[in-house]
């Protein structure tokens, strides 16, 4: 770590300064603050390690940290590098795990093409009527809360499953749409199964979308540069049965369903709005709306997905799997991150351990994903 540091000279620093603070290198930076290591007693005792990463507390005025996970099995290892959200989005800590275990190459997400200055009144235009409409969208809903609500335990529980890649790919594809779509309209199949096991009815869920909004030429490994667009979930209008004859024509009507509210996100004026909101919007109003779309009473699932790199290895590591951990907000019911690695795409859900049937739902999710790779090739 202290090797990869000199290419990050950001993680060494802290804010200085009044009201316009500025990043300066840390003199009394000591990497022992940030760099933990948590030791598992056989293959039987790793869930309480990887329980232990996930909810440490971070050393005093630390904003991030990094800790290595052993002897659950031999010769492997595992790296959990968690942050300050205020600090970091996903994107950024994404290429700090690349720079930190391999040569840092950037990844495959989509940024808009350079501007030019004749669009500068259509840009205007389309950023102000994106911001109203986003704000109209935050307006608490009524009735959005789960029906039966768990009592917070405060402590975090992962679970994974992962699908090859090229089938989320290529079940997108043959409908128009992209593999993120191909994810939501099978986490909404999985959270039918699941509510209708679990007991809790969600009479309406919406999942908030992070979307990387970094110009071309911007730093990838420091900042916040993400907005939230929430977006409403087609939870429970289907059969709770997934045998039920006809379940796999609900399964496609989700994925349809999904790819007519995420076209527009796909487009290139959208992501250009988007950007130049997160660029040019004074700090109340964007603090304003982030603390209205967060709140459990506007949406209930973080649902977000990277692409970590598309090798299989990062430099001389061989990596076998990964895991996004993205925020558990309060009130929320859990958030779920998805992250494509080498042939892999991988699901990693957060959630609070009271939460009942939790862990199941990766493993609902990989079987909503088949049932839309199975009815895909009848269609």
């Amino acid at each position: 770590m202290g090797f990869r540091l000199g290419g990050l000279p950001l993680h060494t620093s802290r804010a200085e300064g009044g009201r316009r603070p500025q990043w300066q290198p840390d003199a009394a930076f000591d990497i022992a603050r940030h760099v933990h290591e948590v030791a598992a007693d056989g293959p039987a005792a790793w869930d309480g390690a990887l329980h232990t990463a996930l909810n440490a507390p971070f050393e005093p005025g630390a904003l991030w940290g990094m800790w290595l996970i052993h002897g659950h099995e031999p010769d492997a290892y595992a790296v959990c590098y968690r942050f300050h959200h205020a600090c970091q989005d996903g994107s950024a800590a994404a290429m700090t795990f690349r720079a930190i275990l391999g040569e840092g190459e950037p990844s495959a997400r989509p940024v808009p093409g350079r501007s030019h200055r004749a669009a500068v009144p259509r840009r205007v235009g389309a950023a102000v009527g994106l911001a109203i409409r986003f704000a109209a969208g935050s307006l608490a809903v009524r009735g959005h809360r789960p029906d039966a609500v768990f009592t917070p335990s405060g402590e975090r529980r992962l679970a994974r499953g992962r699908v090859p890649a090229d089938t989320l790919r290529r079940i997108g594809a043959a409908r128009g749409g992209s593999a993120h779509d191909v994810h939501l309209a099978a986490l909404a199949g999985a959270l039918t199964v699941w509510s209708a096991r679990s007991g809790i009815a969600l009479p309406r869920v919406t999942a908030l979308l992070p979307i990387d909004a970094r110009r071309p030429d911007e730093d990838q490994t420091w900042g916040n540069r993400c907005f939230a667009v929430p977006m409403e979930l087609p939870v429970g209008t289907a059969s709770k049965d997934p045998d039920e004859p006809g379940a796999g024509d609900v399964s496609l009507r989700r994925l349809d369903h999904v790819m007519a509210r995420t076209r527009k996100l796909r487009g290139e004026a959208w992501r250009q709005a988007i950007q130049d909101l997160v660029r040019f919007m004074p700090g109340r109003p964007t603090e304003w709306y982030l603390r209205r779309v967060l709140s459990p009473r506007v949406t209930n699932v973080m649902a977000t997905s990277m692409p970590l790199a598309g090798k299989g290895s990062l430099g001389e590591t061989q990596v076998t799997g990964t895991a996004l951990l993205p925020l558990l907000v309060p009130g929320h019911l859990f958030g779920v991150g998805l992250s494509f690695f080498g042939d892999w795409a991988e699901v990693s859900v957060v959630v609070d351990g009271a939460l009942p049937l939790g862990e199941s739902l990766p493993e609902l999710w990989e079987r909503a994903v088949r049932e839309l790779e199975e009815i895909s090739t009848l269609v």
